[in-house]
C-alpha cells in the first residue's frame, strides 16, 4: 500500500467519524427538542404534585405535633418544629415524652384525613446522643397500613410496649416518593452525550488503532522491497562479473596468456565466494530466527581478536589513512563465548563504522570489565544517526537513509545479526548517536 492510498483511507476514516458524530448530534438534539418538551410537561405535574404532596405531609406532621404538644395557648411555640428535609424526608421538633404506639396512630390517622397513601418510616430520636431510640416501617396496601413481618414484629408498637426513654424529635421518610436530588441525578445518568461520548471514544480507538496497524504494514512493505532491491543488486555485481569472465575465458586460448587465464579465474573464484558469503548471511539469519544456530562455545580471549581487528581494518584502510585506538583496560578478557559469530559482530560493527563514515575513519574501541561483566565500547565519527532511526537499526532488513551516500551496499540484516548473537550469548548491546557526530555502540558480555 502506497501513501496514497495510506492518506486517503486516513482522510475518509477522519470524515466517515466526523459524519457519524455530526448525524449523532443532530439526532440527540431533535430528540433532546421533543424530550424537553415532553420532560417540562411531566416536570410540571411532578412539582405540583410534590409541591402538594409537600403541603398535605407539612400539614399532617403540625397536626400531629399540635396533638403531641402540650402547649395549645400559643401555637406560635410550634413556629418551625417541621422541617422539610428533602421532598420524603421530614424531622419533628417536640418538648413532650413521645410513645411510640401514639405517634405511629397520630401519623396513620392524619395521612388518611389528608389522602396520603404512601407508605412511610418513623423514628424517634434523643437529640443530645443524636440517636434513635426507636423506628419502625408501615407499608401502605390495601387501603391500609401493615408492619412487613409482623408476626415476628408482634406488640412492637402496642400500648403495652415499656416506654422510659425522653425522645426530643421524630422524623418520617417516604420510601416510595422519589426526591428531586434523585431525579437530578438519574436525568445525569442517562444524559446522552454521555453515551455519545463513549461511542465515539470508542470509534476513534479502533480507528487509530486500525491506521497504525496499516501505517506498520506499510513500513514492513517498504523495508521488504527494499531488502529485495539491495539482495538483487548485491546478487547481480558478482553474477555480472563471474559472467563476463567465464566468456573471457571461453573466447581466450589457454596456451597464449595464461597470467590472463589465471586473472580471470581468479576473480571468478573470489566472486563466487562473495557470493556465496551473501547467501550465507541470509540463510544464517534465516536459522537464527527459528533458532536452529547452535553456539559452541569455548575459552576465547577477546582482546585478541580486537588487535586482530585492528591490524585487518588498518590493512584495508592504508590508503585513505583511517586509525583504530585500542583503550583495552578490562582485566578479564578470556569469555565463553562461539569465537566465529563474535568476531562477526565485533567486524560487522567496525566495518559499519567504515560504511557510514563522509571522512577518514577514526574508531576508538574500549573494553571495562567488572567481576560479572565485559563490556566493549565502539565509537565512530561517521554520520550519526536521527532519533527515529535509533528505535530500528536492529529490525530485520531496516537500513538508515544515507543521503548522498549511494555506494553504501548491504542487505539491512548486519545489525539485526549482531544482536541476535549478542542476546545468544546472555548479552546486551546499546547504541547512542548524534547525527553528523558520530555513533557509540556498547555491548555487554557475562564472563
Amino acid at each position: 500500500m502506497n501513501r496514497r492510498s495510506v492518506n486517503a483511507v486516513i482522510i475518509l476514516g477522519v470524515f466517515s467519524v466526523i459524519f457519524i458524530l455530526i448525524t449523532q448530534v443532530v439526532s440527540i438534539r431533535k430528540s433532546e427538542s421533543l424530550l424537553k418538551t415532553n420532560i417540562a410537561i411531566q416536570e410540571r405535574e411532578d412539582s405540583l404534585n410534590m409541591i402538594h404532596f409537600s403541603e398535605k405531609a407539612h400539614i399532617a406532621l403540625r397536626n400531629v405535633l399540635e396533638e403531641i404538644s402540650t402547649v395549645k395557648a400559643d401555637s406560635s411555640d410550634l413556629y418551625g418544629a417541621v422541617k422539610q428535609v428533602r421532598t420524603n424526608y421530614f424531622t419533628v421538633d417536640i418538648n413532650e415524652e413521645l410513645h411510640p404506639y401514639y405517634l405511629e396512630n397520630l401519623l396513620k390517622r392524619e395521612f388518611y384525613e389528608l389522602n396520603i397513601q404512601q407508605s412511610f418510616q418513623y423514628g424517634i430520636y434523643d437529640c443530645f446522643t443524636d440517636s434513635i431510640v426507636f423506628g419502625n416501617l408501615l407499608k401502605f396496601a390495601d387501603n391500609s397500613y401493615v408492619i412487613p413481618n409482623s408476626d415476628s414484629l408482634k406488640g412492637v408498637t402496642t400500648p403495652d410496649i415499656k416506654w422510659q426513654k425522653d425522645g426530643h424529635y421524630f422524623t418520617v421518610y417516604f420510601p416510595n416518593v422519589i426526591s428531586q436530588d434523585e431525579v437530578d441525578s438519574e436525568a445525569a445518568l442517562y444524559s446522552p452525550y454521555m453515551y455519545l461520548f463513549i461511542i465515539v471514544a470508542f470509534v476513534m480507538l479502533f480507528f487509530g488503532y486500525t491506521v497504525i496497524v496499516i501505517l506498520k504494514q506499510k513500513k514492513l512493505s517498504e523495508v521488504k522491497t527494499d531488502f529485495i532491491n539491495n539482495m538483487t543488486h548485491e546478487l547481480k555485481t558478482p553474477i555480472s562479473t563471474i559472467g563476463l569472465s567465464s566468456e573471457m575465458l571461453m573466447r581466450m586460448d589457454p596456451n597464449q596468456d595464461p597470467d590472463k587465464v589465471q586473472k580471470y579465474a581468479s576473480l571468478i573464484f573470489k566472486e563466487n565466494k562473495r557470493l556465496q558469503n551473501q547467501v550465507e548471511r541470509v540463510l544464517n539469519v534465516a536459522k537464527l530466527d527459528k533458532n536452529e544456530i547452535v553456539l559452541k562455545k569455548e575459552p576465547f580471549e577477546m582482546h585478541e581478536l580486537l588487535q586482530e581487528a585492528k591490524d585487518n581494518f588498518e590493512f584495508n584502510q592504508e590508503e585513505k589513512g583511517g586509525v583504530i585506538h585500542l583503550d583495552l583496560k578490562a582485566n578479564s578478557s578470556e569469555l565463553l563465548v562461539d569465537p566465529v559469530h563474535i568476531s562477526n559482530v565485533v567486524f560487522n560493527l567496525l566495518d559499519n563504522a567504515i560504511k557510514y563514515c563522509s571522512q577518514v575513519p577514526d574508531i576508538k574501541v574500549r573494553t571495562t570489565s567488572d567481576a560479572k561483566t565485559f563490556k566493549i565500547e565502539i565509537e565512530d565519527n561517521g554520520i550519526g544517526m536521527k532519533k527515529e532511526d535509533l528505535k530500528m537499526i536492529f529490525d530485520k532488513f531496516y537500513r538508515v537513509p544515507t543521503g548522498n551516500l549511494h555506494d553504501v551496499k548491504g542487505f539491512g540484516l548486519g545489525l539485526y545479526y549482531v544482536k541476535l548473537i549478542v542476546e545468544a550469548h546472555k548479552g546486551v548491546i546499546a547504541v547512542k548517536s548524534s547525527l553528523g557526530q558520530g555513533t557509540t555502540f556498547t555491548i555487554q558480555l557475562p564472563i
